[in-house]
């Protein structure tokens, strides 16, 4: 890293990866002490700001996000990626997440900056997930050695389409960090969920909702963002991550039945915003979690596949492919997706003086 960043900048690639939009780095690139480098990822994104004006950030914690990605020194594993979630109008930055999103982008990166080779028409590329220990296969198209990132795949949030990338997902967790198909927190029946990423399963209508509410109306309801978070604050100590007041997991899916032809209707907080699709893992955890006879959500579920699990959200539907395996009462499960990713720019960026 440039001893005088704000002067000669940091290298960074801006990737549309899924329905999110980050900032890639090579680990080298940044500083290896977490405070020091949660501060430059402020400066850099305009954090705290609503606008976040004076950085690079969209101001929504969809676009708002950074991928950190490095060789792996692990046997059978290509590449390491560490994500961070850079809040937009509050000066935090969060490791406790991953984002199934952003790891779509992870491996076209990789083979930009060199630190993957590719022959052939297609890449594929073993991932550790830094912040969860998981572990992801990409693959995607190649041409000429580097990404082709043209290609008829179209997912929904994304306009137009773009070359598919397959992901697939091995996690080592339970399913139900509880043990139980559905608990009662807070005084409101819930499933918990991990296959992936912390989720939330909650009825809408115990809330009131109907449940294809836009984000925005979501959003603007006060006593249901005061209630959803209670319900928050209560499930992270039952997932075994403290007191998560400050964190960004886990995420809020409230449910309701289909409408359009889907598995489930979703809305979810994640955890303050309502978000205006859905992402790759939470889909993986929701659809992964319906499928467990008797927990939240399941009765209002129409699965009509042995592993596809088409999710509606605000702005479409997306399929999670999963599949369950039981033993013992213990809930495990395999996911898959597809998703898109695209270089935006690449270059350097130039982080504001001062914090």
């Amino acid at each position: 890293m440039p001893a005088d960043v704000v002067r000669e900048g940091v290298r960074c690639m801006l990737m549309r990866g899924g329905t999110s939009k980050g900032a890639y780095f090579i680990a080298d690139d940044v500083p290896d002490d977490p405070a020091v480098r949660d501060d430059l990822m402020l400066r850099i994104m305009g954090s705290p700001d609503p606008a976040q004006i004076d950085g690079i950030g969209g101001a929504h914690p969809l676009t708002s996000k950074v991928a950190i990605v490095s060789r792996s020194a692990e046997p059978d594993i290509d590449l390491d990626y560490l994500f961070l979630q850079v809040a937009v109008d509050e000066p935090q930055v969060s490791d406790r997440q991953t984002c199934g999103n952003l790891l779509a982008g992870v491996g076209p990166f990789a083979l930009e900056r060199g630190l993957i080779a590719a022959q052939g028409e297609t890449a594929t590329v073993r991932i550790r997930l830094l912040n969860t220990g998981d572990v992801a296969t990409a693959s995607f198209a190649v041409s000429g050695g580097m990404p082709d990132y043209d290609g008829d795949a179209h997912i929904d949030g994304v306009p137009g389409t773009a070359c598919p990338i397959d992901l697939a997902l091995t996690g080592s967790r339970p399913l139900l960090p509880t043990g139980h198909v559905a608990d009662t927190v807070a005084g409101r029946r819930v499933t918990l969920v991990d296959n992936g990423m912390p989720v939330v399963l909650m009825d809408a209508a115990d809330f009131g909702i109907d449940g294809s509410e836009a984000p925005a109306r979501l959003e603007g309801d006060t006593a249901l963002r005061a209630e959803v978070e209670r319900v928050r604050l209560a499930a992270g100590e039952l997932f075994g991550l403290g007191d998560v007041a400050e964190q960004t997991v886990p995420k809020m899916f409230l449910l309701s039945p289909p409408r359009e032809g889907g598995a489930v209707t979703t809305r979810a907080f994640i955890p303050h915003r309502v978000h205006t699709s859905i992402g790759v893992l939470m889909a993986a955890s929701v659809a992964a979690g319906i499928r467990i006879p008797g927990a939240v959500g399941a009765d209002l579920a129409q699965i009509m596949h042995d592993s596809d699990t088409p999710l509606e959200h605000p702005r479409g539907t997306f399929t999670a492919r999963v599949e369950l395996h039981e033993d013992d009462g213990v809930w495990r499960a395999t996911s898959a997706s597809l998703r898109t990713a695209r270089k935006l720019f690449d270059g350097r960026v130039f982080p504001r003086p001062r914090s």
